[in-house]
């Protein structure tokens, strides 16, 4: 029954998770609804020379509108940049 029930938080912590989009791998960003591998490489590569100071600042991505952002919203968190001035 624990390990049941431990299994659901899991599972449940992991559906709520948020997405750095500073510091989020290939794989995070892929999880964004409407975000596959090739926007994902384009949101790390506009990250290498921008950061990300709030998460309306992903649509400056080519290919990522209002409605991707919309869908996303509530998962996007913005974490520390770290791209050197």
């Amino acid at each position: 029954m624990k390990k049941s029930l431990l299994g659901v938080f899991c599972l449940l912590g992991l559906l709520g998770a948020s997405v750095d989009i500073n510091n989020a791998s290939v794989k995070e960003l892929s999880s964004l609804k409407g975000i596959g591998e090739t926007k994902a490489k384009a949101i790390i590569k506009y990250r290498k020379t921008h950061c990300f100071t709030k998460a309306e600042d992903l649509m400056q991505v080519k290919g990522i509108g209002v409605a991707t952002f919309k869908k996303n919203r509530d998962e996007i968190t913005v974490g520390k940049c770290r791209v050197k001035k």
